[in-house]
């Protein structure tokens, strides 16, 4: 059977709300304690983390990280408890939507495509 990839994308406007990058970004910051340690995990600059972690807490009602500013204690990024519940049940939307290989309109697509793309008639001009 073919592989057949699905991505879910939430949008608040134009903006990607939660992705699944974005998703791994949270997965990293719970696992590090902070967006620069996640960003480096990530081979991901520390701007662009940034920008990820400021757009989802401009999408929902309220953050999803906090952050506090590094001092001798140290500073660091946590998932608030929307933060949480929002992983979560992307997450669990993600496990669902895996686990459609049994759904006709799935298996359909699939048995409709091809293993490997035909060659393009460009190339044979």
């Amino acid at each position: 059977m073919q592989r057949l990839k699905l991505k879910i994308q939430l949008y608040c406007g134009d903006e990607i709300a939660m992705g699944p990058g974005k998703a791994d970004l949270l997965d990293a910051i719970v696992r590090e304690g902070s967006i620069s340690a996640a960003a480096r995990t990530m081979d991901m600059s520390y701007r662009r983390a940034w920008l990820l972690v400021d757009a989802m807490n401009r999408c929902w009602r309220e953050p999803l990280v906090e952050t506090s500013p590094g001092s001798a204690k140290g500073g660091g990024a946590r998932l608030t408890a929307l933060g949480a519940a929002i992983l979560s049940h992307y997450r669990a939307l993600q496990a669902k939507l895996q686990g459609t290989s049994d759904c006709a309109d799935y298996k359909a697509l699939a048995d409709a495509m091809l293993v490997e793309p035909k060659i393009s008639q460009k190339d044979n001009a």
